[in-house]
């Protein structure tokens, strides 16, 4: 198997909680995120230098369904049940938080309009639009201070400021919108 595929394809391995416990669904999540962010970075150095083989147009696929199907439901939790408790705290990071993050939820939208059609042409083996990569590498990064500012501020400080009586309630709407 070759280097580009040596994690599994994202959605493959569930995370071990359920939407009864959200902040560690929401937390799971970024396990998924950073797979698929690895995924498209390898890609981008297996497109330099194989173009579009059957393997980058394999995770190029992968890529594509993760951030496409999976991550705008994620940022709509994100936006319905953590940033809006952020943004009404007290404390002043936290509010900075939740504004850097609906800005970084809007700069992953524009940049996922030049990536996402990118991956799809590249999925069906067509040669993507010029910028892509460029594309890809902002979405990488862009991904790296995003995820850490979650998982170190943001979900602590959520989790904290909601009621556990209101957890399933939460988890029942994130669960909801996923139903087809």
């Amino acid at each position: 198997m070759s280097r580009l595929h040596t994690i599994s394809a994202p959605g493959q391995a569930a995370p071990g909680v359920g939407f009864e416990q959200p902040f560690e669904m929401l937390a799971a999540c970024h396990e998924r995120v950073r797979r698929s962010l690895a995924l498209l970075q390898r890609l981008l150095a297996h497109w330099q230098a194989q173009g579009a083989d059957a393997a980058a147009r394999s995770a190029a696929a992968d890529v594509w369904r993760y951030f496409e199907i999976a991550a705008p439901q994620h940022h709509l939790d994100e936006e319905r049940h953590v940033l809006p408790r952020l943004a009404a705290a007290a404390e002043p990071a936290q509010r900075e938080a939740a504004a850097r993050l609906l800005a970084d939820h809007a700069a992953f939208a524009a940049l996922w309009a030049t990536l996402g059609p990118a991956l799809a042409a590249l999925r069906d083996g067509a040669v993507p639009a010029a910028g892509w990569q460029q594309a890809a590498e902002a979405f990488i990064a862009r991904h790296a201070g995003h995820l850490a500012l979650e998982d170190e501020l943001v979900f602590p400080a959520a989790r904290a400021a909601t009621p556990a009586a209101e957890w399933p309630a939460m988890g029942a709407e994130m669960a909801a919108r996923r139903r087809p």
